[in-house]
């Protein structure tokens, strides 16, 4: 069964699950019009891997906001060549020459002396129009979401002057994001529940989680991600349906670093903000199999989601999704298929390299497929994620996190569910309740699964500046691309951690 790439699934059912129709059904009961409830930043989360630490800021050391040794002068019309060196000598400055593009001067200063000082100086001078110190401008773009100051993951990009370059890609780009669902839609659904036998952990003993009887479970709509309208061709390949509402958390995490509202004062910033979003649901967890969908996560609804995602519109595709075992030829496929349709995917590159450190087999192709990206995880030191998985498939590097150098704010933050609402049942069936999906928090996670989004945003962005061609894209990325590790290209970090404004620069974009 395909799992998902970016956290350790809690559970692992022992029920039959047959690649059919399952013997409970869900209906629509009603559409919600109540929106979803944000209860903010979530670092009260008692779980062993979410704990609050150290806050922090989204620069290091900053500089002085103006430059030293110099100041821009303006002499009024008319002032004669004699007088101008004499009210420069007076500050023991120093007019260049030959400055192209201007109708002011630069004048050399001490480099010990105040340039506001020097600038104040010489503007009371009749001849002088204006005199000011040199400021340091910086990029527009610094989203004003309150929490973007603990996404560490995008300064270590240089986001800021990317987007200064390209805001956010453009609505005319659909990325599809084949995952465990999004939060997308205000809906009542209802279920009728049975007994389900399950284990909660690796070496536990299963337990049975009893039936809930007929309920209605409330979804809503994340509610940083947008209106309605920014969702095209939502489609649930587990439950073989139109509507695929995220049950777990992870889609909807994975859909926020793609495309999360930004510089609208609330909450946390998206790689690239103005794109349409594709849910496609190939990924099962814990309520769908007590829910019995009809289907789970497999190779072949994998690769269904894959070709609908193309044949649908969709010009770049998230897999932060993959498994170990055996080939998997049918996705190999399917994404061949996709790229030559013009679509760019970008796939996480594992999980488990602590755990023998296997061949990711939804990744593992990535060589052979020019236009499919292998992305693996670095934490917040940018060296590689201590479970990120390496092989010669590995193409590129991202911001997944990294608990264990840094604590929980070196994981990736963005909104998705408030897990205190979803995941009741990780304390056994004792404690066992109906999850509500309506309920949002900020909340950190980790692995190559929050890495390979960030390479997503990034090819939407260059789609939008002209590169059409997914191989094209892929090169580009390849080519600016920041060498980390091993000189050249190596197993940990491919061709090195992705740079989206120097791959923005190099197609002549110079901001």
């Amino acid at each position: 069964m395909a799992a998902l790439a970016g956290v350790t699934l809690w559970f692992a059912t022992l029920a039959a699950q047959n690649a059919g129709p399952g013997l409970s059904r869900r209906t629509v009961v009603s559409d919600l019009t109540a929106p979803g409830i944000d209860r903010g930043l979530r670092d009260d989360d008692p779980r062993p891997l979410r704990k609050a630490t150290d806050v922090i800021t989204r620069r290091g050391t900053e500089t002085a906001p103006y430059l030293r040794g110099s100041v821009i002068v303006k002499f009024r019309l008319g002032t004669s060549p004699l007088a101008q060196r004499a009210m420069l000598a007076s500050v023991a400055g120093t007019a260049t020459t030959d400055l192209s593009d201007a109708d002011f001067d630069i004048v050399s200063i001490d480099r010990d002396a105040d340039p506001e000082a020097v600038a104040r100086r010489l503007e009371a001078q009749a001849d002088v129009e204006y005199a000011q110190a040199r400021y340091r401008v910086r990029p527009l773009f610094v989203p004003n979401d309150p929490l973007y100051t603990q996404q560490w993951n995008y300064p270590m990009l240089d986001m800021e002057r990317a987007w200064d370059i390209n805001p956010g890609a453009a609505s005319s780009l659909t990325v599809a994001v084949l995952d465990s669902g999004v939060a997308y839609r205000n809906i009542n659904l209802r279920f009728a529940t049975t007994p389900l036998q399950a284990v909660l952990g690796p070496g536990l003993p299963p337990v049975i989680f009893p039936s809930l009887g007929t309920i209605d479970v409330p979804f809503a709509a994340a509610p940083e991600l947008g209106a309605s309208d920014r969702f095209v061709a939502p489609r649930d390949f587990i439950w073989d349906d139109t509507t695929p509402v995220d049950m777990d958390g992870h889609g909807t995490h994975v859909a926020g670093t793609i495309g999360q509202l930004t510089n609208n004062s609330v909450g946390v910033a998206g790689m690239a903000f103005n794109v349409r979003l594709m849910p496609v649901k190939v990924i099962d967890g814990f309520w769908d199999a007590y829910f019995d969908s009809p289907f789970v996560g497999t190779d072949d609804v994998v690769a269904r989601g894959v070709r609908y995602a193309v044949d649908n519109g969709a010009k770049v595709l998230n897999m932060s999704i993959g498994r170990t075992g055996p080939p998997a030829p049918v996705i190999q496929e399917a994404i061949a298929y996709a790229v030559s349709r013009g679509a760019f995917v970008s796939v996480a590159a594992g999980n488990e390299f602590l755990e023998g450190n296997p061949v990711e087999r939804v990744a593992e192709f990535a060589p052979e497929i020019d236009g499919m990206v292998a992305v693996s995880a670095v934490g917040r030191d940018r060296a590689r994620a201590a479970y990120s998985t390496t092989g010669p498939y590995v193409e590129l590097a991202a911001p997944g996190g990294d608990f264990s150098r840094g604590g929980s704010t070196s994981m990736i933050l963005q909104q998705t569910y408030d897990f205190t609402f979803v995941e009741t049942y990780v304390d056994g069936p004792s404690r066992f309740r109906a999850p509500r999906f309506d309920v949002f928090g900020y909340i950190r996670y980790q692995g190559t699964s929050m890495a390979a989004p960030h390479v997503s945003g990034f090819a939407a962005m260059l789609m939008q500046q002209g590169i059409t061609s997914p191989a094209a894209i892929e090169a580009a990325m390849k080519r600016y691309a920041t060498d980390i590790g091993a000189s050249g290209r190596d197993n940990e970090y491919g061709f090195g951690l992705i740079n989206p404004r120097a791959a923005l620069r190099g197609m002549g974009l110079a901001r």
